[in-house]
């Protein structure tokens, strides 16, 4: 049996599952060594799966198709496993806060079980349907899943949020990042997921007009995605307008990612239109 670049994401698959394990001991028992296991783990699943994108879309050149490895269910899930583990090591990074990882890897974690193990999801590389073959493929998929996967940290910290609810003094809870940290966080990834997804959206349309003669159709995914855009929409205007914070913005945040699994998978499983090749 030759080796692929689905053997090498599944092997991501694991190390992700064995990160999202040692940054739940960090968080748990609170031993710092782990917490840097941890992060060392995440970012040696990355590079892991960077080699598996980049060995697909050479397997996709070689097989004549030629496109890159954002066409289909399985390649989109990778793709925001991978964005996903990007975001969150960027947000780390920053804030050295490794425990945010306990709550956001699981994300990564469980997109790539999804796309290596569901007998609903072929990983096989398929040519492009008419529609898909278009240079705005590579730029409407990256700023979509750049949102998709911020809004992901986003509902992480937003979980965190609401577990830690009082715990101010010594224990489990009060070890997690404080509310003020926490809501400040929040607020900065949505932000920088929102404008993202925006962008997505103008390029989707874009590419709509160049591929069916209609910046918008009101298709399926389209009215989801307008839908989860002022969610997340709703949540900034109340932040900066009625000064929303702490609780409902958590809970805002959960809101929106909730629409955005329903524009990724709803969309896809439950409903027909214009976007359901992304299902194949």
């Amino acid at each position: 049996m030759t080796f692929s670049s689905s053997y090498l994401l599944s092997i991501t698959t694991f190390i992700y599952l064995g990160a999202a394990a040692l940054y739940l001991i960090h968080w748990v028992f609170r031993v710092e060594k782990v917490g840097l296991l941890a992060t060392f783990v995440t970012l040696a699943g990355l590079i892991c799966q960077t080699a598996g994108i980049g060995m697909r879309w050479v397997e996709s050149y070689q097989l004549g198709y030629g496109h890159a490895p954002l066409s289909n269910l399985y390649e989109s899930l990778v793709f925001f496993a991978w964005v996903t583990v990007l975001v969150y090591l960027i947000i780390e990074y920053k804030t050295k806060k490794r425990v945010i990882g306990a709550f956001a890897t699981p994300f990564a974690t469980l997109a790539m079980a999804y796309a290596s193990f569901s007998p609903d999801v072929q990983d096989t590389i398929q040519p492009l349907i008419p529609a898909l073959q278009s240079n705005w493929l590579i730029a409407h998929v990256i700023t979509c899943f750049l949102g998709y996967a911020s809004f992901a940290v986003a509902c992480g910290m937003g979980i965190m949020y609401l577990v830690r609810g009082s715990g101010e003094g010594k224990g489990l809870l009060s070890s997690l990042p404080s509310h003020k940290v926490l809501d400040e966080l929040m607020h900065q990834t949505i932000i920088f997921g929102f404008l993202w997804l925006s962008v997505g959206i103008i390029t989707g349309a874009v590419w709509a007009n160049q591929a069916w003669g209609t910046y918008w159709s009101w298709d399926p995914k389209e009215t989801w995605s307008l839908i989860t855009w002022f969610v997340y929409a709703t949540a900034l205007h109340a932040r900066f307008v009625r000064g929303w914070q702490g609780k409902r913005i958590a809970l805002l945040s959960i809101i929106g990612f909730i629409s955005v699994i329903f524009t990724y998978f709803g969309v896809n499983f439950l409903l027909s239109g214009l976007h359901s090749y992304g299902s194949s």
